[in-house]
């Protein structure tokens, strides 16, 4: 009887191997950069067409390659970077598996051209499908140049997943980003179809470098950070908490020279930020962590994006302290102590002004009284303890509301006729907000008001690649956007609900929002999602403080709404405490 297990032929292993190691263009181009770096080179340049789908070109003036070394670096598990397994104790280089341009070949149609500075010409190796096709002799600079064209062409399956070209590009934006950030002292250029997207100045100064990747706005608001307690040291910049985001775009940790995600790293600089930081908004920051790297694990992940530490207490202390002593430095904590680490049991401050609370926002569409008279909802409910129920709609839950205040200025709550209902104000509204956002959105439009004086709005890289694809989409949601050259956008026309000294703010707050999607979460950004982002930053939030008629009028208007139990991102609005669980606790 044949055996029903084969070993499988080394161009399959290698195009399965290769799923782990490049999962798109910017898995791709980070390799590649990363094995730049590891050649010694100080100026990388990285070339895209449509966003790497069809063509990767990475140069650099490294250390260069003979027609030897060529043949041996597209070979599995070939490296130049460690010589046995003891080496995997103590890894100083970004690339030390030997997988990085074998699974790339497997993919594409590569080829790679090199020179090593002692030879007076180079080499050039074509690879397709992982088969090397020819090896010629070719006169060249001294470096190393690896051109991936067509990546995926030979895996239909992999290659229908990718995004977008502007989704695409923006991976390879923050890939290179990190990169550059990690090595300031490197020059760097990125160009996409031609055009230069970014390049840094190499000169190692780092908030110089982060201007290039992040904008000069945000770079002006950044602080130095240093310190150093043997064998650990923490440097780096970090942002002041006026520039906080809602999400974690702006948050890098390099450790050991290497662009790493860490909770470690990342629960140590929030806690540092905690007692400045407003609740939903995440510290900016640029952080170099140098210790021994036996004390690093970097061999935890496919793509060596994530790391551990032998001594995790002694890190975080350190990133802890090192942040906490920055902040206090300029006088952004009052003082840094033991008990301030500690939880507070004071009510947080509001997060902003708020935006003239629900009246300003919602009667843009209908005035509160006539909301009043809508027809009531018909959705589903939330359940006692914190669960949420499909066997209630809320109207029943709301029967005979009558609102008795707001608690922590964050939740309304109501005596009904089958408990106490709790409603987060934030949710509530963004659900308002959104359907009536969608609904004028696809009959007369938003109402906009138009700027006397147009305002200016400088992004990131990234974020201006992503969002410049959009531009339409952010005009049916009440935006009027254009170019302003380089990396800003010039602001002409804003939804007419918002108030006026808020345009930046809210639009840099959307902008920062769809580009947590797209990279972090891995969305594209369509048109829903401007709205829903605008929804969101419009609408009241945690911190809020509302009066008694405005409270009463967003539950009238929940009630109207199509889905009052959640906002467009899935949070729930509402929880009911029945009057039988509160007898059960009460033992009656």
């Amino acid at each position: 009887m044949a055996s029903r297990i084969v070993i499988l032929d080394e161009q399959t292993a290698s195009r399965i191997a290769a799923g782990e190691v490049v999962e798109r263009p910017a898995s791709a181009v980070k390799e590649l950069t990363e094995n730049a770096l590891d050649a010694g080179a100080t100026h990388i340049g990285v070339a895209l067409q449509e966003g790497g789908k069809h063509r990767i070109e990475v140069t650099d003036n490294g250390c260069g390659m003979t027609d030897e070394d060529l043949v041996l670096a597209v070979q599995r598990h070939a490296t130049s970077k460690i010589r046995s397994s003891d080496d995997l104790a103590s890894i100083r280089t970004l690339g030390f598996r030997g997988e990085a341009l074998p699974s790339i070949a497997s993919v594409s149609r590569m080829t790679i051209t090199s020179r090593p500075a002692e030879s007076p010409y180079g080499w050039r190796i074509t690879i397709e499908g992982g088969v090397v096709i020819e090896l010629t002799q070719v006169g060249c600079p001294v470096g190393t140049s690896v051109v991936v064209e067509d990546l995926f062409h030979n895996t239909p399956a992999r290659l229908k997943f990718l995004k977008t070209t502007p989704t695409e590009l923006t991976r390879s934006i923050e890939a290179v980003g990190m990169l550059a950030a990690a090595y300031p002292r490197v020059v760097f250029r990125l160009t996409h179809n031609g055009q230069e997207v970014f390049a840094t100045p190499g000169t190692g100064d780092l908030v110089g470098t982060l201007s290039h990747v992040w904008g000069r706005e945000l770079a002006r608001r950044l602080i130095p950070i240093a310190r150093e307690e043997l064998p650990l040291a923490v440097s780096g910049v970090i942002g002041a908490p006026e520039v906080s985001r809602p999400g974690r775009t702006h948050q890098l940790f390099i450790v050991c020279g290497r662009p790493v995600r860490s909770r470690v790293l990342t629960h140590a600089l929030e806690q540092a930020f905690r007692d400045v930081t407003p609740e939903a908004r995440y510290p900016v920051a640029c952080l170099h962590i140098a210790l021994d790297p036996a004390q690093v694990d970097v061999n935890v992940h496919p793509a060596k994006l994530e790391v551990k530490f032998r001594r995790e207490g002694e890190v975080h202390e350190a990133v802890y302290r090192a942040v906490r002593e920055a902040l206090l430095k300029w006088n952004l904590l009052p003082e840094l102590t033991t008990a301030s680490r500690q939880p507070s049991i004071a009510p947080p401050a509001p997060a902003s002004p708020p935006e003239d609370t629900v009246r300003r926002a919602v009667t843009g569409f209908a005035p509160l009284d006539s909301m009043a008279r809508s027809q009531p909802m018909l959705a589903p409910a939330c359940q006692p303890a914190e669960a949420a129920s499909a066997d209630m709609p809320l109207s029943e839950m709301l029967r005979g509301f009558r609102v008795l205040g707001q608690a922590n200025r964050t939740y309304i709550v109501s005596v009904t006729e089958r408990g106490i209902v709790f409603v987060d104000q934030h949710v509530a509204h963004e659900r308002v907000l959104y359907e009536r956002l969608t609904a004028a959105r696809n009959e007369a439009g938003i109402p906009v008001q138009r700027l006397a004086v147009p305002q200016a709005l400088t992004l990131g890289n990234a974020e201006f690649a992503l969002i410049s694809q959009r531009l339409r989409d952010f005009a049916i949601a009440g935006w009027e956007l254009e170019p302003f050259g380089g990396t800003a956008l010039l602001i002409r026309a804003a939804p007419a609900l918002l108030r006026s000294d808020r345009y930046e703010a809210v639009l840099r707050d959307m902008v920062d929002e769809l580009v947590h999607q797209s990279v972090a979460r891995r969305l594209v950004v369509d048109r829903d999602q401007v709205t829903i982002a605008n929804a969101c930053r419009l609408s009241v939030r945690a911190g809020d403080e509302l009066s008694m008629a405005e409270m009463e009028g967003l539950l009238q208007q929940l009630a109207a709404t199509t889905n009052p139990h959640f906002c467009p991102h899935g949070r729930p609005a509402a929880v009911l405490l029945p009057y039988s669980e509160l007898d059960r606790r009460f033992k009656r």
